[in-house]
């Protein structure tokens, strides 16, 4: 029975949007598959791991019957893909649980899997917080902050980030116990202090998926869930259960040695030192004295990198090692020309911010070497 026919983009695009949360191999074979669905002109994809479940909308009416099915997510997309780009696709429902799909002179026959035995993410009903910010805005602050989560660390609540409303302002808080990443917008809202911590899998997959464009996405903070809803898509988000630490307690308020530097500049200088820092610890040392910051990485070959550059500095001498890595990440991700650094002495954290601008602080620990 014909249940669908469309063009292959209508169908592809869809599906890349849900498909980056399907793991391969699963207890559970169904969470390998995407719940397909067909209510009058419109099909949905849905995708879920039981964490994170995403829905979204193909933007074309097409013609066919209206139908649920499940099947293999992966391998649906590599055909897809494989098909020419404007190809006339339709998709046939077998009588043994079997999808056929035709292109051109191409036919794949895929297994399926009853849409009733899917399991599916219940939202919570009420909303203790809502508010909207445009996408472009929460790209950027995800951006600003999401190199600093933890990647499978002990401290579970770690591997994510931490949102957080109060008042007209929405924050955002990585770290990983060694550096920390803070970021916050002015929303059109006045909300009641709430935070829910964000599991890193959803960060990732919610920054892919964002645009960059004025459309708004609302954001609504349920009880231990969390909803993101922008277009056609609608994502569903489990919140980590933890205590995120206390971020303003490690923000350094007495750090003396103050200067701007031009982040491109700094970071290309970094990215030449970099090639003989030690591929283990990744150490670098900043050595300050008036008027210059010299920039020394060394390895296990005794081999040895220099740069020196000019700065607007005229206090004391300092030495300090940081993880070089640590440093790259920010300059990196930072849209700002310009960086303020602070520091205090060897032991002390680093403070990376941007001048006349309270909205983003980078805090980042020494390291000995």
């Amino acid at each position: 029975m014909l249940i669908l026919q469309a063009e292959r983009d209508a169908l592809l695009k869809p599906l890349l949007a849900v498909t980056g949360i399907v793991e391969r191999r699963h207890t559970l074979p169904i969470l390998s598959n995407v719940l397909i669905e067909k209510k009058a002109d419109a099909v949905s994809f849905l995708a879920t791991d039981l964490e994170i479940q995403i829905t979204t909308a193909s933007p074309d009416d097409m013609a066919g019957e209206a139908f649920r099915l499940t099947t293999s997510a992966k391998k649906l997309q590599d055909i897809l893909r494989a098909i020419p780009g404007n190809a006339t696709v339709t998709l046939e429902q077998q009588d043994a649980g079997r999808l056929t799909l035709k292109a051109g002179k191409s036919r794949f026959n895929l297994q399926t899997l009853p849409a009733d035995d899917f399991p599916l993410l219940t939202a919570g009903s009420a909303a203790e917080a809502s508010f909207q910010l445009s996408q472009r805005d929460l790209k950027r602050l995800i951006a600003q902050v999401q190199y600093a989560m933890a990647v499978q660390d002990i401290r579970y609540y770690l591997n994510g980030l931490l949102l957080q409303t109060e008042g007209n302002q929405v924050r955002l808080i990585a770290t990983d116990g060694h550096r920390l990443a803070f970021a916050c917008a002015d929303i059109d809202a006045t909300l009641a202090k709430s935070e829910v911590i964000l599991p890193r899998k959803t960060i990732l997959e919610l920054y892919k998926l964002l645009q960059d464009s004025d459309e708004q996405i609302n954001i609504e903070l349920l009880s231990n869930q969390v909803r993101f809803s922008f277009g056609s898509t609608v994502i569903i988000s489990k919140v980590v259960d933890g205590k995120f630490p206390d971020y303003n307690r490690v923000i350094p308020l007495d750090n003396d040695k103050i200067f701007l530097i031009e982040r491109v500049t700094f970071l290309q200088a970094l990215q030449r030192a970099a090639i003989l820092a030690n591929e283990k610890f990744r150490g670098v040392r900043l050595v300050l004295k008036p008027g210059a910051m010299s920039i020394l990485c060394t390895n296990s070959e005794q081999e040895e990198a220099e740069e020196e550059l000019e700065i607007a500095f005229q206090g004391g001498e300092l030495e300090i090692g940081f993880n070089i890595n640590y440093l790259l990440d920010v300059l990196t991700n930072l849209p700002a020309d310009t960086l303020q650094l602070a520091f205090g002495d060897g032991t002390r954290s680093a403070l990376v911010t941007i001048p006349d601008n309270s909205n983003f602080k980078y805090i980042v620990m020494p390291m000995r070497i």
